[in-house]
């Protein structure tokens, strides 16, 4: 159970506690892509009450939980088993096992709706996306991330013949489509976008290749570790707006 400090100044976690419970194994080597993904979700996430918020395919990380501490949170994932993760046990959380494609919810019944690396999972996203937007009370808010149209597996082709290939790799995450343009997201909502970040950049993305490259577990630390000065500085010098292979957005409903 991840213990909260009690002074929290704004109902949004602030950042660096928020980050310092990246819920990956070796959060700060192989698991610091997790982080980058967390960095870029706090900066498009609202800081106004949400007091319901339905996590679509939350699994076992807890990343809504987190975010917003103070909320009660419905996390709704197919896969039953994710029930038992201490993330899901809290008391404030309510854990059911449902279809992102028919949610088993009341038209308007939560403040907001989060979709991380869930859209890309899902065949018909239309639906799921249609469904998010139906259970979303009006002006509440729509927070996704996905791979983006720079998104591809390994990155750099000298990586190639240390990783899987991309065809592997998207069959063993359950992905149906590479990612998403910001155009092709718009579209997909039919909203206007409110705010987005990127992460995953042309730098830091050495360390994630490696990280679930086929190279045994010592290896792949000893890598993390040797391009972490790296790794670090890309992270620090990117702007949510610059090029990076995956997007977190935020949408509001009218």
């Amino acid at each position: 159970m991840v213990i909260l400090s009690p002074n929290i100044d704004s109902y949004k976690l602030p950042l660096s506690e928020f980050l310092s419970h990246n819920p990956f194994p070796e959060p700060l080597t192989q698991g610091f892509f997790y982080r980058e993904k967390m960095r870029a979700i706090h900066y498009i996430a609202p800081s106004q009450t949400l007091q319901k918020i339905l996590e679509v395919g939350g699994g076992q990380s807890g990343l809504t939980a987190l975010l917003y501490p103070q909320a009660n949170i419905t996390n709704i994932d197919f896969n039953p088993e994710y029930a038992k993760a201490p993330c899901n046990q809290q008391e404030r959380v309510s854990f059911v096992c449902g279809d992102a494609t028919a949610l088993p919810f009341p038209d308007q019944s939560f403040d907001a709706v989060t979709m991380f690396d869930l859209l890309e999972h899902v065949p018909d996203d239309q639906k799921a996306v249609s469904e998010a937007l139906r259970v979303l009370r009006p002006h509440g808010f729509l927070l996704i991330s996905t791979p983006n149209e720079n998104w591809q597996f390994p990155y750099y082709q000298f990586m190639k013949s240390i990783c899987p290939s991309e065809a592997q790799v998207m069959a063993e995450w359950g992905h149906v489509r590479r990612g998403y343009t910001l155009t092709a997201l718009k579209d997909l909502i039919n909203l206007p976008c409110q705010k987005y970040a990127t992460f995953i950049n042309p730098l830091t993305v050495l360390c994630h290749d490696v990280a679930f490259s086929s190279l045994p577990h010592r290896q792949r630390r000893i890598l993390c570790k040797i391009l972490s000065p790296l790794t670090w500085l890309s992270y620090y010098l990117h702007k949510p707006q610059g090029l990076g292979t995956e997007t977190a957005s935020l949408w509001q409903k009218n």
